[in-house]
């Protein structure tokens, strides 16, 4: 039986991407063209197309202004979970600005979506050793698992000493699942998604995840955007060269890639995939 893999939507929008924070002003968010609701739509058609169910952590800034589509994440028989409110950087923020924002997130994402969230993503898989605090307040807010850490090397993120498969970075919080990687040497190497899968070959990540799945028998995690799928989305001026390399390289293939990769591999929920790890985070937050 083939392992099955993760697939993960982080929905935000265009404009709301770590990319653009330096030339973008959270204030202004609202004078943009919003395309986050037409294209997760489009997403949604798409699995339901493939027969696939999936993840979607929702920042609650979009849940706020497009219940509907929340709902029919729901309907559509996703598991609805948390990216935090409008995008901060989790190492951003002290402890109970955290602690504000992911209960706010969970519980509009909850009464919106009418189910209980219980998972959580950081933006810009923003912890790591400077904020391991994050993993006890999450498990206070309601909780179950985190997916906030990619365990490599990054200008923006990553902690590479971090292990490869789900874990309990401390003993009283969340299960974290982290993202997926390929060991090679003593390095790791991304294979989750985002934007490696548009900038380098896709081959080479599909290489990865099967070396992931048949070598090491263990299910990968796919995470991409709503905008990954958006080619003719607006173009933001005074990005850098590096803000627009990484945003806007290969969107027009994006989609055909997505679509052979729903086809090849096997895809469900977070919640059921690593079903196991988080069950045994549950049953320590009972015993506890």
């Amino acid at each position: 039986m083939s392992v099955v893999n993760a697939m993960t939507v982080d929905v935000e929008d265009y404009f709301q991407v770590q990319a653009f924070a330096h030339c973008i002003d959270r204030a202004d968010w609202d004078g943009f063209p919003r395309r986050v609701e037409a294209n997760t739509n489009r997403i949604l058609d798409l699995f339901d197309a493939a027969g696939i169910k999936a993840t979607f952590f929702t920042l609650g800034w979009v849940a706020e202004r497009h219940p509907d589509l929340v709902r029919r994440i729901v309907a559509d028989g996703h598991e609805l979970a948390s990216h935090g409110w409008d995008h901060t950087r989790a190492d951003s923020q002290d402890p109970e600005t955290f602690r504000a924002d992911i209960a706010r997130t969970r519980g509009l994402l909850e009464d919106v979506g009418g189910v209980d969230v219980t998972g959580y993503r950081a933006a810009t898989f923003s912890i790591g050793t400077r904020n391991m605090w994050a993993f006890p307040i999450l498990k206070q807010e309601g909780y179950l698992y985190s997916s906030s850490i990619n365990p490599i090397r990054h200008d923006l993120y990553g902690m590479p000493d971090a292990p490869r498969v789900p874990f309990h970075p401390t003993g009283d919080g969340v299960v974290e699942i982290p993202m997926t990687t390929v060991r090679l040497g003593q390095r790791n190497l991304p294979c989750s998604g985002g934007g490696y899968f548009r900038l380098l070959p896709t081959a080479l990540y599909r290489a990865g995840l099967r070396r992931v799945n048949r070598r090491e028998g263990q299910p990968g995690i796919f995470y991409f955007h709503p905008w990954e799928v958006d080619p003719g989305q607006p173009r933001i001026e005074g990005a850098g060269w590096r803000s627009r390399l990484r945003h806007y390289t290969n969107l027009s293939g994006m989609e055909d890639g997505l679509r052979r990769l729903l086809k090849d591999f096997a895809w469900d929920r977070m919640d059921r995939v690593f079903a196991s790890a988080i069950a045994g985070a549950a049953g320590m937050a009972v015993a506890a």
